[in-house]
């Protein structure tokens, strides 16, 4: 039944899994768990936390999946939730619930990693749906089609928002020295 479901609209497996069928289940979550582990990272920045989100945002979409009225746009309800997780996360890290140290950079002094290091800083800067696209599309090398599907926008709107997040990342290199191939490391 597995590679019928697999030839199936994404809407029959949706439904097919509101009705309880967890090989459906399955199907969704083995296409979706990425972005929504890119998603929680976009927001989080350390993987272990962003797979923490994924898999709670799975859970509670596995409980509520019957309160989905549009099968349609599964992928952006369940974003939804990984992003609402990923929240909480935040807040409870803030309240000192939860150490994080992904956040910051020590620069060596090899140029690629403090090269690097600017990039991560300046992809922190980003809001948080313009960083979404960014860790979607150049960290887990997601197409605008897949983005667009898995956030639920038209792929216009995921091209134009990545062309004005890529504009945001060069201005905040170009303020952090990073400009061009050109940069000292004193």
């Amino acid at each position: 039944m597995r590679h019928e479901q697999q030839g199936q609209s994404e809407q029959k497996i949706v439904q097919a899994a509101q009705e309880g069928d967890l090989d459906s289940f399955a199907i969704l979550y083995n296409r979706y768990h990425s972005p929504m582990v890119a998603l929680g990272f976009s927001m989080l920045g350390d993987r272990d936390m962003a797979d923490d989100a994924a898999g709670e945002a799975f859970a509670i979409a596995c409980r509520d999946l019957s309160r989905l009225k549009s099968q349609e746009k599964f992928a952006a309800w369940l974003a939804g939730i990984c992003r609402n997780v990923a929240r909480q996360m935040l807040r409870a890290t803030r309240a000192g619930e939860v150490v994080r140290t992904g956040g910051e950079t020590t620069l060596k002094q090899d140029e690629t990693e403090a090269r690097r290091g600017a990039i991560r800083r300046a992809v922190a800067k980003l809001r948080g749906p313009e960083r979404e696209l960014i860790v979607l599309r150049y960290f887990d090398g997601f197409s605008q089609a897949r983005i667009s599907e898995v956030l639920g926008v038209s792929p216009q709107a995921v091209n134009s928002r990545l062309v004005r997040a890529k504009r945001k990342i060069a201005e905040y290199l170009k303020n952090d020295g990073f400009a061009g191939d050109s940069h000292e490391t004193a």
